[in-house]
């Protein structure tokens, strides 16, 4: 991918990062970290509500097929392990459960929130 263009893809991320957090405030989530980058993996939001919390992916995409799966299954690991390590230095958090959840950001639509789209024991549909 040529510089300029990644950094467009950058920015994109970025806020569509962003429209994912306003959305989930919205729907009266906490925003306890974004871009969290640990050696083990990568984490794009990380939100609480209640005793959850939510490990979120969040994806800009043209169509709702694309968003959930463009994903695979050993980013999702990563996602988990990130998220171990994450709550492992963080005491307040280590007796709240945990979900991975993804955020689609489509063209035209408000964003998309599936709450516990992967989990450690199975892999969700199409990745």
């Amino acid at each position: 991918m040529a510089e300029g263009a990644k950094q467009a893809a950058e920015r994109r991320g970025r806020r569509a990062e962003t429209l994912a957090a306003l959305w989930l405030r919205l729907k009266g989530y906490r925003i306890l970290a974004r871009r969290v980058r640990l050696p083990v993996g990568e984490i794009d939001l990380i939100a609480r509500r209640g005793s959850i919390i939510a490990f979120i992916e969040v994806k800009a995409r043209q169509s709702r097929t694309a968003a959930e799966t463009a994903v695979p299954e050993a980013n999702w690991r990563r996602i988990n392990r990130a998220a171990q390590s994450w709550v492992g230095q963080r005491r307040d958090c280590e007796n709240l459960d945990w979900r991975f959840d993804l955020v689609m950001i489509l063209p035209h639509s408000a964003p998309i929130h599936l709450r516990n789209h992967w989990r450690p024991d199975f892999a969700p549909s199409g990745t």
